[in-house]
């Protein structure tokens, strides 16, 4: 099969290499689709992933991947040849693949998934978030449900309710689901900023009650007139540290800052002296497979209602024979919105 290869140096190619081997509690499935993700596979290439040393490469990538069931392992029983299935991986094998180190390699052809029912206390955190689409959604689209299931448990575990108030940054597609599924939970006021125009416009359109151009206007008083206190939750949905100090003078007392954007580096001289007395720091960048798999069945209800549109939120749909590409249009920030790797079935 091909794989998405990403070397030391931070160059892409696509390789051969074997496909592979489901074992008993596992199944095989040929891949549908893959988001590319702006964050945890940009950081990779640009070699900025936290934890991720220049020794582990060269790395497959992909981590958003769809795929149909086309071999079950012999204990399996949670899934059948035809189903769809959320996220597949390719795990690093060296009696396989050698030094080749595995980024989760769902920019492969073909994948594995683990059946927890089989795999008992066994099964790895990722199997609980290894869940099937139902018929009536689109197996290309649904790649954008792994997204959404993270900025939905990413909501809870922040702690984030109804009538909330909270300033967000960030308006790209992950920032964007955030305003929406707040929209649709009662948080309010959602006070959104970002530097481009259309996206300011969009967080409006997906139900933030107020954006701005943070290039044109000074975001502190923008926010201290709509809540003269400050604000409950200040989110940073892009990985930009110095919001974390900016942020200082939008909280009210009890305030948090919550970080679910990556940023490329671990280390930063955080000033608290505009602060409350009291306030919180939360780092979310990393969402439980669990708490994932938790989320599944809001979002699947709320795509059925039609509460939800997945093409809403895609921009871009590249074959798999033009991964390079649709790279090269990542990082020339070409893509609006999520692009999506469609593969031949």
């Amino acid at each position: 099969m091909k794989t998405l290869v990403v070397d030391e140096n931070g160059a892409l190619s696509v390789k051969e290499i074997p496909k592979p081997v489901c074992g008993d509690d596992q199944a095989l499935v040929k891949m549908i689709s893959c988001g590319i993700c702006n964050g945890t596979d940009a950081k990779l290439i640009h070699r900025t992933f936290k934890g991720v040393e220049p020794s582990e490469y060269p790395l497959m990538l992909g981590h958003e991947g769809v795929g149909r069931v086309v071999e079950t392992g012999r204990n399996v029983t949670g899934y059948k040849v035809g189903d769809v299935v959320l996220l597949p991986f390719v795990d690093a094998d060296e009696a396989r693949y050698g030094r080749l180190g595995s980024a989760w390699g769902a920019y492969s052809e073909y994948a594995v998934v683990t059946d927890r029912a089989a795999a008992g206390s066994g099964a790895p955190e990722c199997a609980y978030a290894q869940t099937i689409v139902p018929e009536g959604i689109d197996p290309v689209d649904a790649a954008m449900i792994v997204t959404l299931r993270e900025v939905l448990s990413s909501i809870k575990r922040f702690g984030i309710k109804e009538n909330n108030s909270v300033a967000i940054f960030g308006c790209g597609p992950v920032g964007l689901t955030f305003i929406r599924f707040m929209s649709i939970l009662g948080v309010h006021p959602i006070i959104a900023f970002d530097i481009v125009d259309e996206k300011v416009k969009e967080a409006l359109d997906k139900g933030a009650d107020y954006a701005f151009n943070s290039k044109n206007c000074d975001p502190e008083a923008e926010i201290r007139k709509i809540c003269p206190g400050g604000v409950e939750f200040v989110l940073d949905a892009v990985g930009v540290l110095g919001l974390i100090n900016q942020a200082m003078g939008f909280i009210c007392d009890q305030g948090k800052i919550c970080c679910y954007g990556i940023a490329p580096q671990c280390h930063y001289d955080i000033d608290w002296a505009r602060a409350p007395y009291n306030w919180q720091l939360q780092f979310q960048q990393f969402p439980s497979k669990v708490e994932e798999g938790e989320a599944n069945a809001q979002i699947l209800a709320w795509i059925r209602s039609g509460i939800i549109d997945l093409k809403d939120y895609i921009s871009d749909y590249f074959a798999f024979d033009d991964i390079l590409e649709a790279f090269q249009r990542l990082e020339e920030r070409k893509i609006s919105k999520k692009g999506i790797i469609v593969y031949g079935e």
